[in-house]
């Protein structure tokens, strides 16, 4: 585990600054993992081993080190934030997420602990990365209700935000948006009937017969 601390630890200095949240590796394992629910704990995963580098990198006093820490707090807060827009979407999409917010909740508390006892810890570089400290924690704790409530409640929550979302973009549209809307619905709507095929009992090839003459 030291050796892969380490590793990682090498891999953060020597990465050039970016605004990407995950490394390369883990943008291709999120892309295999399709599966809300191993999605969930797959980027519970990530959130760890940002944890885990930021409790070394506080470790040790070290010059250049808080804008690593800084970093480190970022990507951490946006695999958090990307924890719950998978939850969320998968609720759209009527899928049970109870499997995955059954691994993701505990390594929330975890994490969260980890985070309050580096900033009660009061490190001397503190100020320079106190704001995306306390950024951190408040998402995670967000992040963790949401976790801890009820699937069917926060579903309907969803679809609730999604409604009134929707009902104000719908209020900024002007006449001529919703004439450009309805038309393009109502296009969509007749490509979709004349594409179906009327209900047959016939084999693939077979051409129905003549009906029988008097």
């Amino acid at each position: 585990m030291k050796k892969l601390m380490g590793l990682l630890l090498a891999l953060a200095l020597l990465a050039p600054a970016q605004k990407d949240f995950l490394t390369a590796d883990e943008v291709d394992q999120v892309r295999l993992i399709q599966e809300p629910n191993l999605r969930l704990e797959l980027y519970a995963k990530f959130a760890r081993l940002r944890i885990d580098l930021l409790k070394q990198l506080v470790a040790k006093e070290k010059a250049g080190r808080s804008s690593m820490i800084h970093d480190q707090l970022e990507q951490y807060t946006k695999i958090i934030e990307a924890i719950d827009t998978v939850a969320d979407d998968a609720l759209r999409r009527k899928v049970d997420i109870t499997l995955g917010m059954q691994k993701v909740v505990p390594v929330q508390e975890n994490m969260l602990g980890e985070l309050k006892r580096i900033e009660e810890s009061q490190p001397k570089d503190l100020a320079r990365y106190d704001f995306v400290l306390k950024t951190a924690i408040e998402t995670t704790q967000d992040s963790l209700e949401l976790g801890q409530s009820d699937l069917v409640t926060r579903g309907k929550a969803v679809a609730d935000r999604d409604t009134t979302q929707r009902k104000e973009r719908e209020a900024l549209m002007t006449t001529a948006d919703k004439e450009q809307k309805a038309e393009a619905e109502k296009k969509s709507g007749e490509t979709e009937r004349k594409g179906r095929r009327p209900p047959t009992l016939l084999k693939k090839g077979e051409r129905p017969k003549d009906p029988p003459q008097d």
